[in-house]
């Protein structure tokens, strides 16, 4: 039975979906402005594993990720390089999906760019407008708290003591609000203001928050089952995203709500405005592996934060090789037929273990040590001679039934020659001078599980097997 921490109750629920073998689940995704770092990787890691494992347990997903690609930051910066904001943000696009692709993360089913949907957002706001849960001020048009009772259901924030309008007007910005609390739905630029979009209510681009109620109920309907993304995002985003969805449609918008914990760098809280953030890149280019990288990231549950080190980063890249090597001892073993029941017993404790890990509020942590319990059993067997060969297939099929959850122990390649080293060097090189980092880092992590060492040096790349 899976039961997970819902973060609207804030209380551990058994998982029931609105319709029966079904799952609709939206992940806020990245703004696309910068490259993406590993804090924001943790929770598009867990959102991935959470994605695999509810296929596991044998749902059919409807999963969107969306790009917000227009925002503040992504306009400051086209306008300061005199191009549109496609051009500013289509490389970042790439960049994110190349990294997001190595990290081994299942593409989702909808990846849906802002830019796209401007129509929804601006039927939504149009609603709000017509039933009084928004007003225009200034050209720009705002959502009205005071129209949304249950506003702070999610984060449980008091709001009792904030300023209100009123005979108390306060302008918090430099637009003139009703409360201090509302927010803006639409905002209003020039007429030949670039980005912006045509409305019935006036010229002008969306505020964030909009932005994922529309592409969300767009491609799930107005409620679906599962809305996550980072702590950071339940307040005012997602508190603002169902104050919004609630007030256009009177439905409930989201039936659950997880929130992944932050990523923090040497015991601080690691954020691009710290300036102590590493981006994925910035891991790859110091040698350590992507399974690596994953594995760190999922090694202590969502619910608790994470602080990274190098150190434990180095002992993540361990774990992976040594159950690389297991997988490949497993493989190869020379088996007598038949099966020993002690050794089928660890399979299949492990296997009830590890369900039981993930059933409970995604434990990560547990399910890993359930892998690690049946390696040392199983080395233990080997090293008997205590292993049958329908225990060696038990194994391996267990192995595979961890990593469609979390993608841990990567795929196998077979020995490379000298010459096709060689072409796969010169392929990497041309790669990289035509910024195709993917197929880059793909050739040189095929390279790497075949213990084969790339060094840079003036005459050009060198490579030798360890």
């Amino acid at each position: 039975m899976l039961r997970f921490f819902n973060t609207l109750s804030r209380k551990v629920e058994e998982f029931q979906p609105l319709e029966a073998g079904k799952v609709r689940m939206y992940i806020c995704g990245p703004t696309v402005w910068n490259f993406a770092h590993i804090g924001n990787f943790r929770t598009f890691v867990f959102g991935d594993v959470l994605r695999r494992y509810l296929k596991f347990k044998g749902y059919e997903m409807t999963h969107v990720f969306n790009l917000t690609d227009v925002d503040d930051r992504i306009i400051k910066e086209a306008k300061a390089r005199n191009i549109s904001i496609d051009e500013f943000t289509a490389p970042f696009i790439q960049y994110f999906w190349e990294d997001f692709d190595a990290l081994g993360n299942e593409r989702p089913e909808v990846t849906p760019r802002a830019t796209h949907h401007i129509a929804e957002m601006i039927d939504i706001i149009q609603n709000l407008l017509d039933n009084g849960h928004a007003y225009e001020s200034e050209g720009s048009i705002y959502y009205r708290i005071t129209a949304f009772p249950d506003y702070g259901k999610l984060s449980k924030i008091n709001f009792a003591g904030n300023i209100h309008g009123g005979s108390e007007r306060i302008d918090t910005d430099k637009y003139d609000k009703e409360d201090a609390r509302d927010f803006a739905l639409w905002k209003l630029v020039g007429k030949d203001e670039q980005p912006g979009w045509d409305a019935p209510f006036g010229h002008g681009r969306p505020g964030w928050h909009i932005e994922c109620s529309a592409m969300s109920m767009k491609y799930l309907g107005e409620t679906f089952d599962i809305h996550g993304g980072g702590m950071d995002l339940q307040f005012p985003h997602h508190e603002n995203e169902i104050a919004q969805s609630e007030g256009s449609t009177g439905k409930l918008f989201s039936k659950y709500w997880i929130h992944s914990e932050f990523l923090k760098i040497d015991d601080v809280t690691m954020s691009k405005s710290k300036g102590n953030f590493f981006t994925f890149r910035d891991l790859r280019e110091q040698g350590y592996s992507p399974l690596a990288i994953r594995y760190l990231l999922l090694s202590v549950p969502y619910r608790k934060q994470l602080n990274f080190t190098f150190e434990g980063l180095q002992g993540a890249e361990s774990t992976v090789e040594r159950l690389r090597n297991f997988r490949r001892l497993v493989s190869d073993a020379k088996t007598p037929a038949g099966s020993v029941p002690a050794t089928k017993a660890s399979v299949d404790t492990a296997l009830a273990d590890f369900e039981t890990a993930m059933d409970d509020d995604f434990n990560t942590a547990s399910a890993l040590a359930a892998i690690h319990d049946m390696v040392r059993e199983i080395n233990t067997a080997l090293t008997k001679g205590d292993l049958g060969s329908d225990d060696q297939a038990a194994v391996l099929d267990a192995v595979a039934k961890f990593d469609s959850v979390l993608g841990i122990f990567g795929t196998e390649v077979s020995e490379i020659l000298d010459a096709d080293i060689e072409k796969l060097i010169a392929e990497r090189q041309e790669a990289r001078r035509n910024r195709n980092f993917a197929r880059s880092d793909e050739i040189r992590d095929l390279l790497a599980e075949q213990n084969i060492i790339l060094e840079d040096t003036k005459d050009g790349v060198r490579w030798k097997r360890k």
